[in-house]
């Protein structure tokens, strides 16, 4: 009996992880996007075990040395080796990404949830603001606030906070929507019958359900975040001594790297940059699939 009771939940977790793998194959948009975060978080975190942080920054190396096997992926005009900077970059970029795209996908579902469930002004004011600050353009008003701080105290902390400000409106129109949908189901309505309370009916009833806009919305707040920090960092808008994927085109433009024959100093951040942004957005096509039946495949 004991025997019984010990492998059934091992049994039940390898049917659970087959069920896993068995989808994975059949969304390819999201095995491959998943597998490709993957490979960039093994390189981030094995360059920073190999080699130290401090060689990302000014005077560390030999100045516009080529890849080879003392520099892996070469040094740029400063002297940082790209190894390390690349490492060091990858993981602050990622940083400003996640952070700014879970605090704005966070203010959207409490204040999309609020809209929608309890609705009246309140619905009307979240949902006035959100369509009047949508179609101003974004980059604009983000170039005018970065221009305007003061470089020697711009952190990546503050790069994250300059790309939220504009990074809660979208989530907060598309868990509305979902909302609405949602609390005119007739679970919500028993739920209700039963006599249990708004917070009871968001949390257990409305919130379970929406789990995959959420995190399709997550992803694409982190999409958009990452790029955002990305062209402010080109346009030398970010915190200059930080090697972000950003900051590295921008000085190798500075330095004009293609026309002195520095090619692989702008070539590797374009490269990662391409396969981070495509590695989120091919996550989400997949979430999409997952969170909407209608384009979700047959099984």
């Amino acid at each position: 009996m004991t025997t019984i009771a010990i492998s059934q939940p091992r049994v039940q977790q390898r049917s659970r992880m087959g069920q896993i793998f068995r989808y994975l194959r059949r969304n390819k948009s999201l095995a491959v996007g998943i597998f490709i975060i993957f490979l960039l978080i093994a390189f981030t975190v094995i360059g920073l075990l190999t080699i130290s942080p401090s060689k990302a920054y000014p005077l560390q190396a030999a100045s516009k040395k080529p890849p080879s096997l003392k520099y892996p992926l070469g040094t740029d005009f400063f002297g940082r080796n790209l190894y390390a900077a690349m490492a060091v970059g990858m993981w602050q970029t990622a940083l400003i990404g996640v952070l700014a795209g879970a605090i704005g996908t966070m203010i959207g579902v409490v204040l999309g949830f609020t809209s929608a469930y309890f609705g009246g002004p309140l619905d009307a004011a979240i949902k006035g603001i959100c369509q009047i600050l949508t179609p101003i353009p974004g980059f604009l008003i983000q170039v005018i606030i970065a221009g305007s701080i003061d470089k020697r105290s711009v952190t990546i902390y503050t790069m994250a906070f300059i790309v939220v400000l504009l990074a809660w409106m979208g989530p907060t129109l598309v868990i509305r929507s979902q909302v609405l949908t949602m609390k005119e189901r007739q679970f919500v309505s028993v739920a209700k019958l039963s006599g249990v309370g708004p917070m009871g009916i968001i949390f257990g009833e409305i919130m379970p359900n929406l789990l995959p806009f959420i995190a399709a919305a997550f992803v694409g707040q982190v999409f958009y975040s990452i790029f955002a920090s990305f062209y402010l960092a080109v346009l030398g808008l970010g915190p200059l001594r930080e090697p972000l994927l950003g900051n590295i085109i921008w000085s190798a433009n500075g330095q004009g790297a293609f026309f002195n024959g520095w090619w692989w100093w702008p070539i590797e951040p374009a490269v990662a940059m391409i396969l981070i942004l495509g590695s989120l957005a091919l996550i989400n096509i997949g979430l999409d699939e997952v969170a909407n039946p209608r384009v979700r495949k047959a099984e």
